[in-house]
């Protein structure tokens, strides 16, 4: 290269550079990354644009093989599709919520219009849990201990994902009787992370809370209404219930079936009339327990941490039970619940994405195995049969294969393989 060449060079190469530091190109950059506000979860949560659901991307009858990083990267574009903007996870000592957070950071790299946020879970149990001596006035201090931290870490690392942490998973309720814990446990938890936030370690806008059965937060028996609840509701900063009207369809069935007026409606009438009533259950559940909370913090927002209805039961809740569970009423609940939170403002981490065949590994026509609105191959089942004729999912996969729709999209064969509810006065329990 030639020395006036090399000058020319230089010259270009020193007008760029200060056009590039200039006070406008700084301005318009600053500018560039104002456009893209910081969304806080209390700008998500409720949002009827930011749709949440409880995630798991287990293939496998066992979580002893983890998902890959590119295994989550199909799930999560698969959910982005049909909506989803936040995942909630349960656990951190498992590789789970670690990659799912690497798989979004992924995707947000990819493309810069990628959109997904976490509400991450720390498992916590009593002393002893899952053994035949669980104590449940003492927690499993190391472990816990293990999960918190592992929690934290996480939300420093990836603090424009994770939005929320939830202490506890159902670990309040007292049928949880392989590990349950007592509120001050829970307290204790929350409070220390509320403490990292005045301290700066941890993001004062991430939110926390515990994720816990209705009754839990004080919405059904009176043994919940202690002193130790109304601290914890008091510390967090929003209250995470669940409700499910489908396991009532068993253990509390006052509202399920059909009433005498109704044998004279078409199958389908009978099952919609039957599944309108199981959706006014869960909203009583929801109502009852807000009540209860704002007695006690008249702001506190209350949110659904989780709720479904299993596709499939081979034991309470199938055709030698309550007979609930099929697509055509999972698709009829989940339709009704997010026509209802997204109309009140209310979040629901619906659960759930995918089936996951590790939970109930010995029984694989178990009802745990069988909540997501795909299956395990991928497959849309049918509340998301519509979105299939949209061509939601043109262009995506699970594992490589085309998303399909359940019973190659048959909706007679569906529609003849439902069951009709029991026929009984039905009446909500209040």
């Amino acid at each position: 290269m030639t020395n006036s060449l090399l000058k020319i060079t230089a010259i270009f190469f020193l007008f760029f550079l200060a056009a590039a530091c200039s006070p406008g190109a700084q301005k318009k950059e600053k500018e560039t990354a104002k456009s893209k506000p910081v969304l806080l979860a209390k700008d998500l949560l409720g949002h009827p644009h930011y749709l949440a659901i409880s995630y798991g991307g287990y293939r496998k009858p066992t979580r002893d093989v983890q998902p890959t990083v590119e295994e989550l990267k199909e799930d999560l574009k698969i959910l982005s599709a049909i909506g989803i903007r936040i995942l909630r996870t349960y656990n951190t000592e498992l590789a789970h919520a670690n990659n799912v957070l690497k798989a979004i950071r992924e995707l947000k790299n990819e493309d810069p219009d990628f959109e997904m946020y976490v509400m991450l879970g720390a498992w916590i149990n009593c002393q002893g849990a899952w053994t035949e001596n669980p104590n449940h006035e003492a927690e499993d201090e190391a472990g816990n201990t293990a999960e918190i931290e592992r929690a934290v870490i996480m939300a420093m690392e990836f603090p424009d994902i994770v939005k929320v942490i939830a202490v506890g998973n159902e670990a309040m309720v007292k049928w949880a009787a392989s590990y349950y814990v007592q509120p001050k446990v829970i307290l204790k938890w929350v409070s220390h992370l509320q403490k990292l936030k005045s301290e700066n370690k941890l993001t004062k806008d991430l939110w926390i809370t515990s994720s816990d059965n209705f009754a839990s937060w004080g919405g059904g028996e009176p043994l919940y209404h202690t002193e130790e609840l109304t601290k914890l509701i008091k510390a967090i900063d929003y209250v995470s219930m669940h409700t499910y009207p489908m396991h009532d369809t068993h253990y509390n069935p006052a509202f399920w079936g059909l009433t005498e007026k109704e044998q004279y409606l078409t199958k389908i009438e009978k099952i919609d009339a039957a599944m309108k009533r199981a959706g006014e259950y869960a909203q009583l559940q929801y109502k009852n327990t807000a009540e209860y909370i704002h007695r006690i913090d008249p702001d506190k927002p209350v949110h659904i941490g989780e709720t479904g209805w299993a596709s499939e039961s081979n034991g309470f809740y199938g055709n030698k039970g309550s007979l609930a569970t099929d697509e055509y009423k999972s698709a009829y609940y989940y339709k009704y619940i997010r026509n209802w939170t997204k109309k009140e403002n209310i979040a629901c981490f619906y659960f759930e994405a995918f089936d996951e065949p590790w939970k109930d590994a010995a029984n694989p026509g178990g009802s745990e195995n069988h909540f997501g609105l795909f299956d395990v191959k991928g497959k849309a089942k049918y509340a998301l049969w519509d979105l299939k004729d949209l061509g939601v999912f043109k262009g995506l996969s699970r594992d490589g294969k085309p998303i399909s729709k359940t019973r190659n999209g048959d909706k007679r064969k569906l529609l003849n393989e439902i069951e009709l509810p029991p026929i009984q006065t039905a009446k909500v329990a209040n």
